[in-house]
């Protein structure tokens, strides 16, 4: 993905990878899935941050504009490409930078099963695309920033990119975790 992506291409990469992800943990076992590593969270725990981090997401793109405004302000710069935010993401990674408290995923007991966990994920990002294709039109999300604790001030289109690429961080991750 090079430079900057429409609108139209963020949406239909917002399902792409949340359709990899979930198709992926769909074919784990419930053992796997579950599987908590020493001082990592599992691909269950994985997916619920997620869906924490993308229902975050999801308000900046449903909330009436104007509160997007008054609480982001407007941005005194361009968005960045999808390359620039990923290469500023691993960065902040590279940093030290971790999950805030309220994204970190608490223990989920295989009880709950993996439906449910994926089914609100792949719906919060199924929601996240319909928000931006009936809301967001032309260069819109380039004229909004709102703050993600990780990145600071980011423009909207920026945040799209944000979703795609964390939830392709998580997929690599949940790999290795199974490929154990």
């Amino acid at each position: 993905m090079n430079g900057h992506l429409s609108n139209s291409m963020i949406e239909e990469q917002l399902l792409q990878v949340a359709g990899q992800l979930t198709g992926f943990c769909g074919s784990l076992s419930e053992v796997d899935f579950f599987y908590q590593p020493d001082g990592k969270w599992s691909p269950a725990q994985q997916v619920r941050h997620l869906t924490i981090a993308t229902k975050t997401s999801l308000l900046a793109f449903t909330l009436p504009k104007f509160i997007v405004r008054t609480v982001g302000g407007k941005p005194n710069r361009a968005s960045r490409t999808y390359e620039e935010l990923v290469a500023k993401y691993r960065l902040k990674l590279q940093q030290g930078g971790r999950a805030s408290k309220r994204y970190i995923p608490k223990p989920i007991s295989s009880e709950i099963g993996k439906p449910p966990l994926l089914n609100a994920f792949y719906s919060s990002m199924k929601k996240m695309s319909t928000a931006i294709h009936n809301k967001w039109k032309g260069d819109q999300p380039d004229q909004y920033i709102v703050p993600h604790p990780l990145l600071g001030k980011i423009t909207l289109r920026e945040l799209g990119y944000f979703n795609i690429y964390h939830t392709l961080h998580h997929l690599e991750s949940i790999r290795k975790i199974v490929a154990r």
